[in-house]
């Protein structure tokens, strides 16, 4: 599906100036569009709003970065368990979600950092207390969206939790972030696992009812993925970024959900695990 979205050009003419100062790549030179894929089903980062429009954090920094490129945006959705398959076979340049820059998933993509988030456990508000360390998570059944971060962090903790003495973790593996909310609300699940920043918005709009358990799993980078060896994608994507930071458009759309403390000063392109905090 193509969804022409948040083109605004009025915005584009007046950033046409900055788009002198800005690489493309070949794709944006000779289409005059900024496109992405993206899942579209990841509040508050990609969504679609009440209004059935585009909607989130991740698509006003992807609009902002069309402007000051002097283009327009173009979102094809995505599934998320296909992004980087898509990447990888040409079917893109670049799969924009908050993706946790990995080791395992840098053999596949680069990527471009825009963010830092770790992976944290949500649980029932009346029940957080169960959880009072890292520690606390074996043996509970913890809800996870298949291919996430989440997912892979899981089976780590799992396996710390078996080094340790301690009961495995029952992985409920579901096909959407949604699902493994609802798993939780319905008592299916103890807690699920996800990036720092997505529960940073869940817990805020959650009136009160979820809470985030003490501890931070695994923080690493997040950013968008480009093909691998891509250096004109990749430096495109750098020097856009750097430029939304530098000019305080990134902190204002950071801030309008919340995510402030997910911020980086600088972005960076990241093409091995080497360039990872160990």
């Amino acid at each position: 599906m193509l969804c022409n979205a948040l083109v605004i050009g009025g915005m584009v003419a007046a950033n046409a100036a900055w788009a002198g100062d800005l690489p493309k790549n070949d794709d944006v030179q000779s289409t005059g569009k900024l496109t992405i894929l993206s899942p579209m089903n990841y509040a508050p980062f990609e969504f679609v709003g009440e209004d059935g429009k585009p909607a989130g954090l991740d698509i006003e920094l992807a609009q902002a970065m069309a402007d000051e490129l002097g283009v327009n945006l173009d979102i094809v959705v995505t599934p998320f368990q296909t992004m980087f398959p898509s990447i990888a076979a040409g079917r893109g340049k670049i799969a924009w979600s908050t993706f946790t820059v990995t080791g395992e998933r840098l053999k596949i993509v680069d990527f471009v950092s825009f963010l830092k988030s770790g992976i944290v456990l949500i649980t029932p508000a009346d029940k957080v207390s169960k959880f009072k360390s890292k520690d606390d998570v074996c043996g509970a059944k913890i809800a996870v969206h298949g291919g996430s971060s989440a997912d892979f962090a899981v089976d780590k903790l799992s396996a710390d939790c078996k080094a340790a003495g301690k009961p495995d973790i029952q992985k409920a593996l579901y096909p959407e972030q949604k699902d493994t909310i609802q798993a939780v609300l319905a008592g299916r699940a103890d807690g699920r696992l996800d990036d720092t920043t997505a529960a940073i918005y869940y817990v805020d709009h959650s009136n009160n009812t979820m809470a985030v358990a003490p501890g931070e799993y695994f923080p690493l980078p997040l950013g968008v993925a480009v093909p691998k060896n891509d250096k004109q994608t990749a430096e495109m994507m750098q020097k856009a970024f750097q430029h939304l930071i530098d000019n305080g458009t990134y902190l204002k759309i950071l801030d309008k959900y919340k995510m402030g403390p997910a911020a980086v000063t600088h972005s960076e392109v990241i093409t091995s695990a080497d360039q990872l905090p160990q």
